[in-house]
């Protein structure tokens, strides 16, 4: 084995170590849908969370409303990414390029500064696996994202180890039309998916499900502009992707086909068996062997049960399984005339 492949070893040893340490079916139903990648449901409105899903860190404790800009101000746009983490452990999360997106806003008629960015109401943990709970045969999940503005960037905690950069300049009209776009965006885009899964590392290979996270948020943030008109500036930016590979998806149900009185008892007791060593632990002994079993189950046995639109699919894993990536997605470029900028 190469020591090319031992790092890719290492860094999915690495993930799945943080899944954690923190918070066999083989066949299925016909698939309903061939669409690839399956497109990502919207809802009418969003829930309210459930009691029982607690943040070890409040989700978005200065929040404020979206401010409504006068016209005729000008707004510059910049680009924030930092190490997810960053404020716990640092750079650490930047050297395997896990990295955080979010967007900042600047004034020129107030002077005043705003960060804009969206993420898991309930930590990474609970959004990428569930829990299992007594007395609930079905697994629980916790695993919404929202949209967070609040006043004000923390220069330090975005260019220390990360990337403040302006890419573009708009009015107080197009800000205050993007406004309401975040305002829609958020009330029906509910749910975070931490996976990208496709068929290959090629970069033409089939991608059965995208990702719904930080940098998908971003991207739509910076496309909306562009649509209102927003001319960004030639710069790269590059963000992370966490990839499963697998081969064609199966199609296993939602929560009530399969975990309902009249569901598949033994796929919901597989189902249940593959979530098990992905909840937290107390000792270091414990987390070895659930990690082993992890190792296991996925590299070894090819098995992953993915959770997406509130519904089941396996994945039939293949080489080489995980891969975090950090690659370009260009800024965007509008087609409409500009708002007075």
């Amino acid at each position: 084995m190469g020591a090319a492949r031992h790092h890719r070893l290492l860094r999915l040893l690495l993930l799945l170590a943080a899944a954690v340490w923190g918070p066999c079916f083989s066949g299925g139903l016909p698939s309903p849908q061939r669409r690839w990648p399956v497109p990502y449901r919207r809802f009418d409105y969003r829930p309210k969370s459930d009691p029982y899903c607690q943040a070890r860190y409040t989700f978005c404790p200065t929040g404020s409303a979206i401010p409504v800009m006068k016209e005729e101000d000008v707004i510059e746009v910049y680009r924030l990414q930092a190490p997810v983490w960053e404020f716990k452990y640092g750079d650490l999360l930047g050297h395997l390029k896990i990295m955080h997106d979010a967007v900042g806003f600047k004034s020129s008629l107030t002077g005043k500064n705003y960060t804009m960015e969206w993420y898991e109401l309930f930590q990474l943990g609970n959004c990428t696996f569930p829990h299992l709970r007594p007395g609930m045969d079905a697994p629980f999940w916790c695993n919404q994202g929202a949209a967070c503005f609040y006043e004000g960037i923390d220069d330090a905690h975005w260019k220390e180890n990360g990337t403040l950069v302006l890419v573009t300049t708009i009015s107080g009209t197009m800000f205050n039309e993007m406004a309401k776009w975040v305002k829609y965006d958020n009330e029906t885009g509910i749910y975070y998916e931490t996976w990208t899964v496709q068929a290959s590392p090629d970069k033409q290979s089939v991608v059965w499900f995208d990702s719904y996270e930080c940098s998908k948020f971003i991207l739509r943030t910076y496309q909306k502009l562009a649509d209102l008109g927003a001319v960004f500036r030639k710069i790269q930016t590059n963000y992370t992707s966490i990839i499963l590979f697998s081969g064609e998806p199966i199609y296993l149900g939602n929560e009530t086909s399969i975990f309902g009185s009249l569901g598949n008892k033994t796929l919901a007791a597989a189902i249940r068996d593959f979530y098990y060593p992905f909840k937290p632990h107390r000792t270091v002994g414990g987390f070895f062997v659930d990690l082993f079993k992890i190792i296991d189950r996925v590299i070894l046995n090819h098995q992953f049960y993915l959770f997406y639109n509130l519904e089941y699919w396996f994945l039939p894993m293949k080489y080489p399984y995980l891969k975090i990536i950090y690659e370009e997605v260009p800024l965007p470029t509008g087609s409409k005339t500009s708002f007075g900028v």
